[in-house]
């Protein structure tokens, strides 16, 4: 990929109002969230599980495996325990049940209400054994809702057409919440719940939810309470970490797979279990299981991206590939490899038995949802919203899937592919500094909407390149940014064996992170693309 030439330089104070222009609706404070009662239907679900916790009703609550599933069901299982209530918590099994409330899972389901948490919003079918069964039902969800909504008690999901809640980009950690606040006003209870802030700062990150607006003040408050919570998975955390502060990318890039990693591979009770755990101990086993996981999950993936890589075709709009031994459990980040790999919306499907199950990864303002909502009629299932998707369809119908989804793609706006990560200037070597940090944290939580800044260093002169880790895999490179420039910068490309070119030239977008070793601070250069 070429490297974007027509960046002009920026100095400190032009990076400033770049990003404070951000944000134009300005810095949210907690109290200024909005009234959770604005959620359509939420009020009528609090007053459901009020009245069925005063009668001593039995609940089940179903969550989902990924990290925003797991964490809103810990969540509700650290609520329900505070009341005290008891309540069953069901997380599907990702290869025995399949995803959310299947007919499969209300089998081992024997309940008064039965409550979900980000999912439940395709549960067609599933709603109408409920019914039959005489298991009311309230869904809790904030997944893309399609025409036909299940028939439920109580529907509470921001992106409903008729809801008037003011922010629509919440995760379903978020909406299980502000349910419970509700709950909580229903019961007259004095739990605090802001001492759930540190599990939902995770989902938010995890789901990639936009940091502005109020999810950006709830990932900010969060964190600062993972660094001062006693919840035994918070101690862990910092312990694992060891740092003076948590960053949204020490999270996304740390702890979010691991915790993601159980789902994925085995079952996702193991991370629930972290979450939830009531000591130290426990934690901490949870936690090294999690850590074991997490490093299959990577050579599964490895493996699986270098078949999925071969496949794709360069010339689509949209990358569609699949493979009969692939992994079910690596597919979705399998298919952010490929979007990073040929910068274009990418669906990677694991076939088994006749039947092909994936996700789907988008890029830029491509709807990934809406381009496979248009070709639903060779699907068996879908679900997801903008930038991720699930799906299922017969193995026989993936080269027909492939051809017109790249066809409604084709009539979409060029510019829509463009993705949000492009660098945004050059800094000049004297500029990076602890002065330039200061001002970057103050920007912080980075993430969807608020990318940490990516600069470009073009055809800069490599000095030396060392190799680093246990399998020498990642590499320091110290580069001189200008001819004759007395200052020299060092770079640090992760899982990248960097070879000297001929002409002993780089060019590449970096990023500018504060790196913490043995107590001592010092500003590193994180290389984030190297342009050919």
């Amino acid at each position: 990929m070429l490297a974007p030439l027509d960046t002009k330089p920026l100095d400190k104070a032009g990076l400033f109002k770049i990003l404070n222009d951000r944000f134009g609706d300005g810095h949210k404070a907690l109290c200024e969230i909005p009234n959770p009662a604005l959620l359509q239907d939420a009020q009528k679900a609090a007053q459901k599980i009020a009245h069925a916790i005063k009668n001593k009703q039995k609940i089940t609550l179903v969550g989902d495996y990924d990290v925003d599933g797991i964490s809103s069901t810990a969540i509700m299982v650290d609520f329900f325990r505070q009341i005290p209530y008891p309540l069953e918590a069901i997380i599907p099994n990702r290869f025995n049940d399949g995803y959310g409330i299947s007919p499969n899972v209300l089998n081992r389901v024997d309940a008064d209400l039965l409550i979900t948490v980000d999912n439940g919003i395709s549960a067609i079918e599933a709603a109408k054994i409920c019914a039959q069964r005489g298991i009311e039902l309230i869904i809790t969800d904030h997944h893309t809702p399609s025409e036909i909504l299940p028939e439920a008690f109580a529907i509470v999901n921001p992106k409903l057409s008729t809801c008037q809640y003011p922010f629509k980009e919440l995760c379903g950690a978020q909406v299980a919440w502000l349910l419970l606040a509700l709950v909580k006003k229903e019961l007259h209870l004095t739990i605090d719940m802001k001492q759930f802030l540190d599990i939902l700062s995770i989902a938010i990150i995890a789901d990639i939810m936009p940091l502005v607006n109020i999810n950006r003040t709830l990932v900010q408050e969060g964190l600062k309470i993972i660094m001062t919570s006693t919840r035994p998975s918070c101690v862990i955390i910092r312990d694992f970490l060891n740092k003076s502060t948590i960053s949204s990318e020490d999270i996304a890039f740390q702890i979010a797979p691991r915790i993601n990693s159980a789902g994925r591979l085995e079952d996702a009770s193991i991370a629930l279990e972290f979450l939830t755990a009531t000591s130290v101990e426990k934690a901490y086993q949870q936690f090294e299981l999690l850590g074991k996981l997490n490093e299959l999950r990577k050579a599964t993936e490895a493996e699986c991206t270098k078949e999925a890589l071969a496949c794709g075709n360069s010339a689509d709009n949209v990358i569609v590939v699949s493979g009969e031994n692939w992994h079910e459990g690596v597919v979705g980040i399998v298919a952010s490899r490929l979007v990073e790999h040929f910068r274009k919306p990418a669906i990677v499907l694991s076939c088994k038995n006749g039947l092909a199950k994936g996700s789907a990864r988008s890029i830029g303002e491509v709807s990934i949802y809406e381009l496979i909502k248009a070709n639903e009629q060779l699907l068996t299932k879908f679900g997801g919203h903008k930038m991720a998707a699930g799906l299922g369809l017969l193995e026989e119908n993936i080269d027909a899937f492939r051809i017109a989804l790249n066809q409604t793609a084709s009539r979409l706006n060029p510019d829509d592919f463009v993705p949000k990560d492009e660098v945004i200037g050059t800094l000049h070597g004297d500029d990076i500094d602890f002065e330039l940090l200061h001002m970057l944290e103050s920007f912080e939580p980075f993430g969807e909407a608020n990318l940490r800044p990516r600069f470009l260093l073009h055809k800069a002169e490599v000095v030396s390149v060392k190799l680093m880790g246990k399998d020498k895999s990642h590499s320091r490179i110290e580069i001189r940014q200008f001819p004759h420039a007395r200052k020299t910068l060092e770079l640090i490309a992760f899982r990248t064996v960097f070879k000297i070119p001929a002409d002993r030239k780089i060019s590449c977008s970096y990023t500018v992170a504060k790196n913490e070793f043995n107590s001592k601070i010092s500003v590193q250069l994180l290389i984030n693309k190297i342009y050919k």
